[in-house]
């Protein structure tokens, strides 16, 4: 256990980036961190880390090894994992951090929290890309690829837009038959928090993406104002269909040139590779994936009246 204990330490030094670092999080000292990555070196006849007083990176010997010692690290915890799990069940906190648009999905984390009273959430809602491992995260639900190599991931849903409008709208200013009719209304669009850009629609014709410069009335860095707007006929605006889903269920909205919108979003869950799938992540990740994007009928039942 000592053994692999050391390689615990040198896993976390590599992926901090610093002994400084590793220590805080391992609640040792600095100097006992750089003592068990010189032993280890010393045994295995090799430098892992190209040291200066300003930077710490993994030499080419010490990258194999990290990887060779997260598959290590990982069954162990698995094995541990799969022991205990028949006892263990789901409770404590639980740290998910969701993109801003997760606040459209609390009917479906409510009804998580009353599937699983014995745990403690706290959610983190924002665009900006968090560092799972060094902010403490349990677990991130984003759209998506998956860039970060230390993370495990899982695809919990794809999910498309559709433009929207009120019935009071569409009778005003007339039913856009094709994408080129959009020119001539009051187009609300969402912009980007991080970026400041405008999110594009996913207009498609015959397969192939559709890019028109769309009139520009209104503009949100979130997507409740554009729902409120639309809703009280200010406009014409392109939204995910489980943020509208009762709206279109209940007919205070209706959705337009549905056959010119592309599928454009996928969800996924992910938490640290090194970290063994605890039960209240397990079960967490099983139910978004199972409920996330059930059908929007059922979707529209979960919503709050």
């Amino acid at each position: 256990m000592d053994k692999l204990g050391t390689l615990g330490i040198f896993a976390q030094a590599a992926e901090c980036g610093s002994f400084v670092a590793a220590s805080k999080r391992l609640g040792l000292s600095s100097s006992a961190v750089g003592k068990a990555v010189a032993r280890l070196e010393q045994e295995m006849g090799v430098r892992l880390f190209h040291r200066s007083t300003r930077s710490m990176t993994l030499t080419e010997e010490g990258s194999f090894f990290l990887d060779t010692c997260r598959r290590i690290l990982s069954e162990l915890d698995a094995a541990q994992a799969q022991l205990s799990r028949s006892q263990a069940r789901p409770r404590g906190l639980l740290r998910v951090s969701f993109p801003l648009t997760g606040m459209l999905l609390m009917p479906t984390i409510s009804a998580f929290m009353e599937a699983y009273p014995e745990i403690e959430l706290d959610l983190d809602f924002t665009d900006r890309l968090v560092d799972v491992i060094e902010e403490g995260f349990d677990a991130v639900v984003r759209t998506g690829e998956v860039g970060d190599t230390r993370l495990m991931s899982r695809k919990l849903g794809s999910f498309r837009h559709q433009i929207v409008a009120s019935p009071g709208y569409l009778d005003a200013k007339g039913v856009p038959e094709n994408p080129e009719d959009l020119l001539h209304h009051r187009c609300m669009h969402h912009r980007y928090a991080n970026s400041g850009k405008l999110e594009p629609w996913p207009l498609v014709r015959d397969g192939k993406d559709l890019r028109l410069t769309l009139p520009t009335t209104t503009v949100a860095s979130t997507l409740e104002p554009l729902m409120h707007l639309a809703e009280n006929g200010f406009g014409i605006t392109c939204l995910p269909h489980f943020a509208v889903a009762q709206q279109l269920a209940e007919g205070r909205l209706i959705s337009v040139l549905d056959n010119f919108t592309a599928e454009t979003g996928v969800f996924r869950a992910l938490w640290p590779t090194s970290r063994y799938l605890s039960p209240k992540i397990r079960v967490f990740v099983d139910f978004m994936a199972g409920n996330l994007f059930a059908t929007d009928a059922a979707h529209a039942r979960l919503m709050p009246k």
